[in-house]
């Protein structure tokens, strides 16, 4: 089925408010794995994911990390704002996605809560951009480790508290940049790692700035007419040679998250081991690396879904999120996870 046969509304579902994860798991990896390799659907707990591995797999996962992006201020006029940064370029300028009642012109100086204050320089990339350019008074990243907040996606209602701060952010984070948490990433734990590590799995990084575009339902009905948020992403020559060592020995990679697939996918088609990726898989979508996906549930009508589709079939995906939902697995980035097969279970 390729993307001209396709519509936004085939990636939708009804899901009960109360099945979105509002706080993670006790336990990282106390969380619920669906195992949705095969045709018939097998529900298990995150820590048995070595027993599903063989000794040689590659493990690659996303070492992004999440910034305190969320900034709060007001305009002179002393009517309040609220600043999403999506990134900070190399400049030390930021973009940001700002939330105001009247967006104030060019050349504004906005006094942000800290103490510090973000002069509004225009639009970004261009005149026409969708983000907002500023220059904060002092180093964005030490503003944002001071001042800001843990960006939680819009379907979890609560503030940002200490439990946000350690348990929004992979064990591994290292990368800062990110708006949003590699969500797959969240249920490894060392004890999980380790046990990786002795059942002879081999595990690398890439990174992928998460943006907040990941958040964005696919607005347009005809999915060609959909334009793709961007992301920064990079491939480490060791990691690069650990999947060629990987195919050598005739091992899976497998990617945690859709973040690590955007990436790895982005770098086979374009030979790139750094840059902005706009790539958006949807079914018919030829992948060149990844063997199997562990992943969140997603939000439905996202490219997410699409993604997730294209690699493990409509219909198989679609039956799978039915099961999810009939047995209460928790959605979103604060839920459960699920493991699944390049083209696995077509037949559902």
């Amino acid at each position: 089925m390729g993307v001209g046969h396709l519509r936004t509304s085939d990636f939708d579902f009804a899901l009960p408010p109360e099945l979105i994860a509002q706080h993670p798991a006790p336990e990282r990896s106390a969380s619920r794995l669906l195992d949705g390799r095969g045709a018939q659907a097998l529900d298990r707990v995150f820590h048995e994911l070595p027993d599903l591995l063989v000794p040689g797999d590659l493990l690659v996962f996303n070492d992004t990390q999440v910034v305190k992006a969320r900034l709060y201020g007001e305009k002179p006029s002393g009517g309040k704002l609220e600043l999403l940064v999506e990134r900070v370029l190399e400049d030390g300028t930021v973009a940001a996605h700002m939330k105001v009642s009247k967006k104030p012109p060019a050349g504004t100086v906005l006094r942000m809560a800290g103490g510090f204050t973000a002069e509004l320089l225009g639009r970004w990339p261009d005149a026409q951009g969708p983000l907002f350019h500023l220059r904060f008074s002092a180093d964005p990243y030490e503003l944002m480790a001071a001042h800001g907040h843990v960006p939680l996606p819009p379907y979890i209602t609560h503030g940002d508290t200490a439990e946000d701060e350690t348990r929004y952010q992979t064990v591994f984070a290292r990368n800062p940049g990110a708006v949003a948490a590699p969500t797959a990433a969240l249920h490894f734990d060392e004890a999980l790692l380790a046990a990786l590590q002795a059942r002879g799995v081999q595990c690398a990084a890439v990174t992928l700035h998460v943006g907040a575009g990941t958040f964005q339902p696919v607005k347009t009905e005809r999915l060609e007419e959909h334009v793709m948020h961007r992301e920064r992403y990079h491939v480490p020559p060791p990691t690069a040679q650990a999947i060629a060592d990987c195919r050598t020995r005739g091992g899976r990679v497998v990617a945690v998250g859709t973040t690590s697939v955007r990436t790895l996918e982005s770098w086979a088609r374009s030979g790139a081991a750094s840059g902005d990726t706009g790539i958006f898989i949807t079914p018919g979508f030829r992948f060149q690396v990844v063997d199997l996906l562990v992943t969140n549930f997603h939000l439905p009508r996202s490219t997410l879904m699409m993604l997730v589709s294209a690699f493990a079939g409509h219909a198989h995906v679609m039956a799978l999120y039915r099961h999810a939902i009939a047995k209460r697995y928790r959605f979103f980035s604060y839920g459960d996870a699920m493991l699944l097969a390049r083209g696995g279970g077509d037949g559902l």
